[in-house]
């Protein structure tokens, strides 16, 4: 489960628009959006100040360290279950029942979603590391809980559980159903290859999913191919154009894409063909721009053959904009252009050429080192997570420094 933990403090800035954000096309199968949302439990009512930040880090550990036994069994869990996007349904009972059982109130099927937060890619397994990203959260949550109960501190600590992550766009549907509705500042994390010990606070591509599928006419390759519209050709002459527009789009943006398997016989004009592309660019209006030329060549490729093109595109993926205040007390896209977010990456042991997204990557996510990897920086955003909530002062820098980059934007 890739968890995404969300802090409210005991009073939110007043009148605060809604947040919006517009869909392209429903995961959900054609649900209807909930009117209301049900508001976040609350596990404190008083409101004391805390003595002493400095022994705060003191009760962080001393609960990571006793979780961490189970957060190990739970992290190798969700590894040995793996599940595709929006079917993670053993990830959403497992961790549900976790975090029942440590003394949150759990809402499953959250949002009208069946399952909570998890994915894996397909063949290969978790090649990502999620197994990871569940462990932490759940570890920073009630690292977090923890301290507020200890020092008598107001606040909501909420774990998120998102599903469809990598190819569903799960934060941007539960962002567009009010799922972060009333949150101040949200936090994760997220292992990579890299030197031991090391933490990356760095941006990421803006991302959009496009399905180009083109449609002809079958004929008798053979007795009479003129008689036929060729969609195999459509793709093949997009799949050149964009080849060619490579050359033109700048070094940090970034066009792929496969052609979908054809089962039509050597001797038929194919009817059908379809294709899956991936866009990125380092901002969302680069990605908008980048698109738009990307959709000119499948529109050219079906003018060119006769085809009819059929165009879905999936919900963008905003770029990451790391809160610079929080990165520097210790991610997520379309999140992180509406709250205050932190999303490091942080290294766990690998082999050589076995980085993310590789059958190497999955197995290292299942070991011992990634593990304690794992720990060393969840503490760290439990910390962080604790202060945005306990020291006012600090949390309207976070606040000032989020505006501030809205604004620039």
């Amino acid at each position: 489960m890739i968890s995404s933990l969300s802090l409210d403090r005991p009073s939110t800035l007043a009148n605060s628009e809604p947040m919006r954000f517009e869909s392209c096309c429903d995961f959900s199968a054609s649900r209807s959006l909930p009117t209301t949302v049900d508001p976040p439990p609350k596990y404190l009512d008083s409101s004391s100040s805390v003595r002493s930040m400095s022994t705060v880090m003191t009760v962080i550990e001393s609960t990571m360290q006793e979780l961490d036994e189970d957060l190990r069994t739970l992290s190798l869990q969700i590894h040995d279950h793996p599940e595709l996007m929006f079917e993670e349904r053993y990830a959403h009972d497992t961790l549900c029942d976790f975090m029942e059982s440590h003394g949150f109130a759990v809402t499953r099927h959250y949002l009208g979603l069946d399952t909570a937060r998890w994915m894996r890619y397909p063949v290969i397994g978790h090649a990502c590391g999620h197994n990871l990203i569940a462990v932490s959260g759940a570890g920073v949550a009630i690292a977090v809980k923890s301290a507020l109960q200890t020092y008598d501190v107001p606040g909501t600590v909420v774990l998120l559980g998102t599903p469809g992550e990598e190819g569903g766009a799960g934060k941007a549907m539960m962002l567009e159903r009010g799922g972060y509705r009333d949150m101040d500042a949200c936090l994760m994390c997220h292992p990579s290859a890299g030197p031991t010990d090391s933490v990356s606070l760095g941006s990421c591509l803006a991302m959009q999913a496009l399905e180009a599928e083109f449609y002809g006419q079958s004929a008798h390759a053979g007795n009479a191919p003129w008689d036929g519209t060729n969609a195999l050709d459509a793709a093949f002459l997009a799949y050149s154009s964009i080849s060619v527009l490579r050359q033109q789009i700048k070094p940090d943006h970034r066009i792929h894409g496969v052609i979908q398997g054809c089962k039509s016989a050597v001797n038929v004009i194919p009817d059908y063909a379809g294709m899956r592309w991936l866009v990125r660019a380092p901002t969302k209006d680069q990605l908008s721009a980048l698109v738009e030329r990307v959709k000119a060549c499948f529109e050219g490729a079906a003018l060119a053959t006769s085809c009819r093109l059929k165009l879905t595109e999936g919900l963008p993926y905003h770029d990451l904009r790391q809160n610079n205040v929080l990165g520097k007390s210790s991610p997520r896209g379309n999140v992180s252009y509406e709250m205050p977010s932190l999303h490091p990456s942080y290294a766990i042991p690998t082999v050589t050429n076995g980085g993310n997204h590789t059958p190497a990557f999955a197995e290292s996510a299942r070991s011992t080192e990634a593990h304690k990897a794992t720990m060393t920086v969840s503490k760290g955003l439990a910390w962080t997570g604790f202060r945005i909530i306990a020291d006012d002062e600090f949390f309207q820098q976070v606040r000032e420094a989020y505006m501030s980059e809205s604004t620039e934007q």
